[in-house]
């Protein structure tokens, strides 16, 4: 079984950064491409960024691109999300997930099988 537990959640104001962590458990961490994700009130989930297994392959969605960065640390089955520039916007619960597939990097909920319990970010204006 795979525990994803997200943490550095909180309010900021606009334009502050945040950095987001999740940290798994079980030993097949570095086999499987990780996605962050967020879901803003009365909002469908929506893919924010992807990291490949060993880290050499990034997306993002056009709304963060260049604001956010995803990185991960495999000795220590870690995925992290930089956020940077915030924007009111970007209010949501951020969830971390694994994709379901070893070696495949999706952009949709779907391809992800494994979800942590989300950590809630606001920005103020």
């Amino acid at each position: 079984q795979v525990q994803l537990v997200e943490s550095g959640g909180g309010l900021v104001q606009a334009g502050g950064s945040l950095r987001l962590s999740c940290a798994a458990s079980g030993r097949t961490f570095s086999s499987y491409a990780m996605g962050w994700f967020r879901q803003a009130p009365g909002k469908e989930r929506e893919f924010v960024a992807a990291i490949s297994w060993l880290g050499g392959n990034l997306y993002y969605a056009d709304s963060v691109k260049g604001r956010f960065t995803i990185s991960r640390d495999n000795a220590k089955n870690t995925v992290y999300l930089q956020m940077n520039t915030l924007k009111p916007e970007d209010t949501a619960v951020y969830y971390c997930a694994r994709a379901a597939k070893i070696g495949a990097v999706g952009l949709g909920a779907n391809e992800y099988d494994y979800w942590g319990q989300g950590t809630q970010v606001t920005v103020s204006s």
